[in-house]
């Protein structure tokens, strides 16, 4: 069978400090080993309102020199 979704992202969000559903932003937070951390914010206070961990593809790895 052949899947139909591989990722989602998250355009609102519930904000506890504006007490309501808000746009949020994605911004990449940590590129860990097992993958890349995005943490979704409040557009209008910037609170964080959630986290998204996306697992590695493929094993790839990220080489510094």
């Amino acid at each position: 069978m052949m899947q139909s979704y591989s990722d989602f992202d998250a355009t609102e969000l519930f904000c506890p400090q504006c007490k309501k559903s808000v746009p949020v932003r994605k911004r990449l937070l940590l590129i860990l080993p097992q993958g890349e951390k995005y943490d979704y914010s409040c557009v209008f206070c910037q609170t964080s309102v959630g986290d998204k961990l996306v697992k590695e593809k493929d094993n790839l790895k990220i080489t510094v020199n």
